[in-house]
């Protein structure tokens, strides 16, 4: 019988490539906030992946970019700071796209780790045949082919995943569960319920609401009625303008309507019994450059 193997395996791509989408389908559930808007994770999230054999403990970063604000600043030095001292680096690309800058930076941050490394070419399903022999190539180029190996995905369709999760396998130490066999997540569920909610704002509002956009549970209550399990969520949906605020709300209140069911629904996969949720929007100018803020709604730097 082999031996249990564990260890912590860091994500690590510029934004949009599907890092979160990736982790959740390895995981087997939906933990981590998915949206076709670049720079949608903030949070180092890690996503647990426990069989008879291995424990991988997936840490989700933010996408590595040229920052614009302090927030961005912050995100960055996070996502930097979660390829050291872990067991593998999965490195991501969105292998659609030939390499460009961006790539080729991230490629130079690895330089300076002793980590080991996977590449793995997300949305692989999304070539034609004739160019996957060209891509590879470009890749194997951009990175002097002197990593441990490539691996071609898709975390939409699951196309690679389980050979994926067999190489990771090989290259994670000897060593005991870190966490329960039944934990998929580690992370406060007020963490996943904010996420919950600011996916839906993404989703439903995309360019007209972008990245200035933070949610703060304020309260949890668990309530009995009639012996069925209750759930009452209050959360505080920040942005930073006044007519951001009138478009979360709608006419009517109808895209905060929308917003909250949608939530609601993804909710239930953490949460058991019935689940009430109120949401308010605050406007509070220019937060994501103001250090206090960034720490009250808890986009603080790792070290």
């Amino acid at each position: 019988m082999s031996k249990y193997k564990s260890g912590f395996v860091t994500l690590l791509g510029r934004p949009n490539v599907g890092k979160s989408t990736l982790i959740n389908k390895l995981v087997g559930k939906k933990i981590t906030i998915t949206s076709p808007i670049a720079q949608t994770t903030r949070n180092k999230l890690r996503g647990i992946l426990t069989t008879d054999d291995t424990q991988m403990i997936f840490i989700d970063t933010p996408g590595v970019h040229k920052p614009h604000h302090l927030l961005g600043e912050k995100l960055v030095k996070n996502a930097i700071s979660a390829i050291n001292g872990v067991d593998l680096i999965l490195l991501i690309f969105d292998s659609y796209y030939k390499p460009g800058r961006g790539d080729e930076y991230i490629r130079d941050l690895l330089i300076t780790t002793k980590s080991k490394c996977i590449v793995v070419l997300n949305k692989w399903d999304l070539l034609e045949n004739r160019d996957k022999f060209i891509r590879m190539d470009q890749y194997k180029e951009l990175l002097n082919d002197n990593l441990i190996s490539f691996q071609k995905v898709s975390a939409f369709s699951g196309y690679g995943c389980n050979q994926l999760t067999k190489k990771i396998r090989e290259f994670l130490p000897e060593g005991k569960p870190l966490y329960p066999k039944d934990t998929i997540v580690d992370q406060p569920i007020k963490v996943l319920l904010s996420e919950l909610i600011r996916e839906q704002v993404l989703l439903n509002t995309r360019e007209e609401i972008p990245h200035s956009v933070a949610v703060q549970i304020e309260k949890i209550e668990y309530k009995k009625n009639k012996g069925k399990e209750i759930t009452a969520i209050l959360a505080t949906i920040i942005v930073e303008r006044k007519s951001q605020k009138g478009i979360l709300i709608g006419k009517g209140g109808s895209m905060l309507k929308v917003i909250g069911k949608s939530a609601r629904i993804n909710m239930r996969n953490l949460i058991e019994g019935s689940i009430y949720l109120e949401l308010f929007v605050k406007v509070i100018p220019n937060w994501r450059k103001k250090e206090s803020k960034l720490i009250e709604f808890g986009y603080e730097e790792d070290f």
